[in-house]
């Protein structure tokens, strides 16, 4: 068994499920997708099971259309301000654009989620590779402006939530001083994409600041989430591309002089679990029989550089010669790579990658028993291929209550989750040393 206390598991949430097809299951709550109700079952259900972190994912534009599956969310840190009123101990990581958002407003609303959930609030860190003309911007900017842009976002956020020190506050009602304005400092950003003048109009929060999450793969995500990230989110379908991810990531991590424990690699893992491995199986099956060929041609295609794949057949490999390289798509980069990697190295059919696409737009899916499931993690986690895993269910409510019931339980048994919580603080399920304020 790995030396490594346990691992850190956290649940996609805000969805009907990770996969096109997800709404038409005979037990969907589709028509909750925009209430609290079904978010709100959830959160608890995940809490129940003393996960680290709900995690909710976003799209500031529409991508693809909806006609045949769901393309539409909730904002991300509404609805997770919502849930904090619900649960109690589990962290809440909202997806915030650093391309179409501003370092202050942005400050000042993780400062208000963590204080309302007396600090379990977290930020996945993205770059956001749609969405442009929604904020009157006629072309995406190029990938590396992205990220140069974003690492300054971060730079400029920091420097917001630490211009109030801890004890900043005085509140003493006889002498009537509210704050001791020593201990709040001015701060004058000035950066080629942000010149904000501080300090925040919000004391320091519980955590000191959000947990800082990425989400990105690309040679420029990695090393965002090498300088900045405490945990970065990955999509690696298989134990061999997780492993080379893992070393790279704390490598990388080192270089930046940070320790590699300082963050935590975690996997993206649609389980599609069933009393049994036949039976998960066949819940596969039906999955795949709901998706719309349209749409899942239109869906790959957006994530394969917008190829045209109208006319290619179902049930053979793509020809290679339609293939641009992965340095010149700007858009999902690395989700790019993946699909690339997948359809010519295993030769994979246009049918396959429809349905992979589908299930999990590239993320490992695993199929089986809790049993099953439970061990392939496992085997993961003891070969240093993740330090944990973000459940992306394939459909709800079902394909989240049978992860929490039947994966996690073996995983606790085996030793490697928790049985209950240890801190009240997102930074504390995660094992991270409290910041310094």
């Amino acid at each position: 068994m790995s030396t490594r206390k346990h691992m850190h598991l956290m649940l996609q949430i805000g969805i009907i499920g990770n996969h096109h097809a997800a709404w038409r299951h005979k037990n969907s709550r589709i028509k909750e997708l925009h209430s609290l109700s079904l978010h709100a079952d959830t959160a608890r259900w995940a809490e129940q099971a003393c996960l680290d972190s709900i995690f909710q994912a976003d799209v500031i534009g529409r991508w693809g259309g909806a006609t045949y599956a769901p393309d539409d969310h909730l904002e991300a840190l509404t609805l997770l301000s919502a849930l904090s009123a619900v649960t109690d101990k589990i962290g809440l990581i909202g997806t915030v654009s650093t391309s179409f958002s501003h370092p202050f407003n942005l400050a000042r609303q993780f400062a208000s989620l963590d204080h309302l959930s007396n600090g379990r609030a977290g930020w996945n860190i993205v770059t956001s590779a749609y969405g442009e003309k929604n904020f009157g911007v006629d072309e995406l900017p190029h990938h590396d402006v992205r990220y140069a842009r974003a690492a300054e976002f971060v730079e400029a956020a920091s420097q917001l939530w630490n211009s109030w020190e801890t004890d900043a506050i005085v509140a003493d009602t006889q002498t009537g001083i509210y704050a001791d304005e020593s201990k709040i400092h001015r701060i004058d950003f000035n950066g080629p994409h942000f010149q904000i003048q501080g300090p925040l109009n919000l004391p320091r929060s519980p955590q000191g600041r959000p947990v800082f999450v990425q989400a990105g793969s690309s040679e420029q995500g990695r090393d965002l989430a090498a300088r900045f990230a405490e945990v970065i989110f990955t999509a690696q379908p298989s134990l061999k591309e997780a492993q080379a991810f893992y070393r790279d990531i704390k490598q990388r991590a080192v270089a930046h002089g940070r320790h590699a424990d300082s963050i935590k690699v975690l996997v993206g893992l649609n389980a599609i679990v069933a009393d049994t491995d036949q039976a998960a199986e066949q819940v596969r099956q039906g999955l795949a029989e709901g998706i719309h060929e349209g749409n899942g041609r239109l869906l790959l295609s957006a994530i394969l550089g917008e190829i045209d794949l109208s006319g290619l057949p179902l049930d053979e490999p793509l020809p290679a010669d339609i293939f641009r390289e992965e340095k010149d798509i700007n858009r999902r980069q690395s989700r790019f790579g993946v699909f690339k990697r997948l359809a010519l190295e295993d030769r994979l059919t246009l049918r396959q990658l429809m349905e992979i696409e589908a299930l999990a737009a590239g993320h490992w899916v695993a199929t089986g028993s809790g049993k099953t499931v439970a061990r392939q993690m496992i085997e993961y986690f003891d070969q240093q291929a993740a330090d944990g895993f973000v459940f992306l269910p394939s459909h709800v409510p079902e394909g989240v209550t049978s992860v929490l019931q039947s994966v996690v339980p073996e995983l606790q048994k085996a030793g490697y989750f928790r049985t209950a919580y240890e801190a009240s603080t997102l930074r504390g399920h995660l094992g991270l040393a409290p910041l310094a304020g």
